[in-house]
């Protein structure tokens, strides 16, 4: 039968089927042809009762290292400019990896009840990403939020203690997640979510919970090719292709449209910036490693 896996945890997999939750382990041939199954997946399996093994994983359309989902329609990416405050790079790497693979991005700004983050949300309005502002203490956004991801299987993302689990109790309160205080001193959240858990919010809606991370696990996620960033910066879209060289680098060469925007202040700074330090991180890839 076919299911899509909605939990993993500790080599085990709950699979959701037409006759209700299997809970499957991996044949020994994933293993052996380095295949790690992923939240989101659809599988075959083979089940007795509520106990069975995967068999294999279908085709997927998508499908990311951090936060390890698959089959995205959509990221959402939570951000706060407070308690903690949210590092502009770290939205950008993400929405850069989910842009890279077509994934739409809506970015949550969130605890707007303590701080607004008007600049933040205007950069990014300004970059073209949709952005709606939340508080899971006033309620503020959550219907929004809960109508831009209707009908989608959507991950919920971002740095710890930004407030995913607690919005996510919002949207279905019964679910009753832990959540977590952030530490005054450091400035960051506990990470109370430890796998990534689909939760169905009814509607076909499916929501994928998943741990926090810090600006020192950007190292952990996907290196996109310096070749394919540009295209990974949906506010580059109207200036590429416009630069005095076909192989512009959009970093110091002349006559280049993204440069010149960004001088007009047409490309806000701190994406460019964020651009800058992913390039960079691009150049260190050797090619023949990835074949």
């Amino acid at each position: 039968m076919i299911g899509r896996i909605v939990r993993s945890l500790s080599g085990f997999y709950e699979v959701q089927t037409e006759q209700g939750p299997v809970t499957c382990k991996a044949r020994g041939h994933f293993r052996k042809e380095g295949i790690t199954p992923l939240t989101g997946d659809l599988a075959e399996i083979t089940a007795t009762g509520r106990k069975g093994m995967l068999e294999r994983i279908l085709p997927r359309k998508n499908s990311f290292v951090r936060p390890a989902v698959a089959n995205l329609d959509g990221l959402v990416i939570f951000a706060a400019n407070v308690n903690p405050v949210t590092e502009p790079f770290l939205i950008d790497r993400v929405a850069a990896i989910a842009g890279n693979q077509e994934v739409p991005v809506i970015l949550c700004v969130n605890k707007t009840d303590l701080d607004p983050a008007r600049a933040l949300v205007e950069i990014y309005q300004r970059a073209g990403f949709p952005v709606i502002a939340t508080s899971a203490q006033t309620g503020e956004g959550v219907e929004e939020l809960r109508r831009a991801i209707s009908g989608k299987l959507t991950a919920f993302t971002g740095n710890s203690g930004v407030g995913k689990s607690s919005i996510l109790n919002r949207l279905l309160p019964e679910l009753n997640l832990l959540t977590g205080e952030v530490s005054d001193k450091l400035g960051r959240g506990r990470h109370t979510t430890r796998h990534v858990e689909l939760y169905a919010l009814g509607n076909d809606t499916y929501v994928a919970d998943t741990p926090g991370f810090s600006s020192f696990d950007t190292d952990k996620m996907e290196v996109i090719l310096k070749e394919n960033l540009q295209f990974a910066f949906p506010d580059f879209a109207p200036y590429i292709g416009k630069c005095r060289f076909h192989d512009c680098a959009h970093l110091k060469e002349p006559g280049c449209a993204v440069t010149e925007a960004l001088a007009r202040g047409e490309i806000q700074k701190s994406r460019y910036d964020s651009y800058v330090r992913l390039y960079e991180k691009a150049r260190e890839i050797k090619t023949w490693e990835l074949e």
